[in-house]
C-alpha cells in the first residue's frame, strides 16, 4: 500500500494564545465530541463502537462538569466564611483570650483604692487553663519559675472534659508570694490511673487582626506573644 507524506509549510503554521489551560469541562466536551465524530466516521463497520464505552466517557465528562460547579460553589462559601471570621475576630480586639501556651505572668501593683502604695500591694497573675479530651478524676498543676524550679503544686481534683480556666493567687509552696516575672506550668490529668491528654492554655490580650494571604488564615495579633490563628482560640474572657 503506497504511503504519501505531505510536507508542512512553516509559513502556514500559526499559534493562537488563549487564556484557558484546555482542562475545563466545556473544552473537554468539545474535544470529546470532535473525536467522537471522527471516530464514528472512521470506525470499522464490522467492529462498531461499544455503547458501554461511549456511556462511560460521557459519564466522566458529566462528573468533571459537576466537580467544577461544586468547586465554584465551595469557593463562594469559603469566601463568605472568611469574611465572617474577620468580623468575629475584630470583636476580640481588646479582649483576653485563652490560647495554647504554658506561661503565667506575675506582677505586684498597689491595691485598688489604697493610699499607702508601699504597704498595700497586691499580686496579680494572668489566668491559665487547659483543655481535656475527656473527664478527669485527678488534675494536678505544677508551676515553675524561670529557672525550672517547682514553686507551687495545686491539686484541682475532678475536672470535666473541655476548656477550664483558673487564676493563681501567687502564693508559693512555702507560703510566700511569688516575685514578679514569668512562670510556666504543666498539667497532669488522669482518670482511673490512666493519663489523659491535656492542652495547657495561657492568657493573651488581642491587639489587632491580620488577614493573612497564607492559606487565607485570619490571625490575631497578641502583641509580645506574637500571632495565632483565630482557630487556636479556646476561650474568650
Amino acid at each position: 500500500m503506497p504511503v504519501s507524506a505531505n510536507a508542512i509549510d512553516p509559513a502556514s503554521r500559526s499559534v493562537k494564545a488563549t487564556p484557558s489551560d484546555g482542562n475545563s469541562s466545556q473544552e473537554l466536551q468539545d474535544h470529546f465530541l470532535t473525536l467522537l465524530i471522527a471516530q464514528m466516521k472512521n470506525q470499522d463497520p464490522t467492529n462498531p463502537m461499544d455503547n458501554s464505552q461511549l456511556t462511560s466517557q460521557l459519564a466522566q465528562i458529566s462528573t468533571l462538569s459537576g466537580i467544577e460547579k461544586l468547586n465554584t460553589t465551595l469557593g463562594i462559601v469559603s469566601g463568605q466564611i472568611d469574611n465572617s471570621l474577620s468580623v468575629n475576630a475584630s470583636n476580640m480586639i481588646g479582649r483576653g483570650v485563652m490560647v495554647p501556651g504554658e506561661k503565667i505572668l506575675v506582677a505586684t501593683t498597689p491595691a485598688e483604692g489604697s493610699t499607702d502604695n508601699e504597704n498595700n500591694m497586691e499580686t496579680i497573675t494572668t489566668p491559665f487553663g487547659f483543655e481535656l479530651s475527656r473527664d478527669a478524676d485527678s488534675v494536678v498543676i505544677t508551676i515553675r519559675d524561670e529557672n525550672g524550679n517547682v514553686v507551687r503544686e495545686v491539686d484541682l481534683g475532678k475536672v470535666p472534659a473541655g476548656v477550664s480556666s483558673f487564676s493563681w493567687d501567687g502564693e508559693l509552696n512555702d507560703g510566700t508570694i511569688a516575685a514578679d516575672g514569668s512562670y510556666t506550668f504543666t498539667v497532669n490529668a488522669s482518670y482511673d490511673g490512666q493519663k489523659i491528654p491535656a492542652t495547657p492554655l495561657s492568657y493573651s490580650m488581642v491587639y489587632g487582626v491580620i488577614n493573612s494571604r497564607i492559606n487565607n488564615t485570619v490571625l490575631l495579633d497578641l502583641g509580645i506573644s506574637g500571632t495565632v490563628s483565630i482557630h487556636d482560640v479556646r476561650q474568650i474572657l
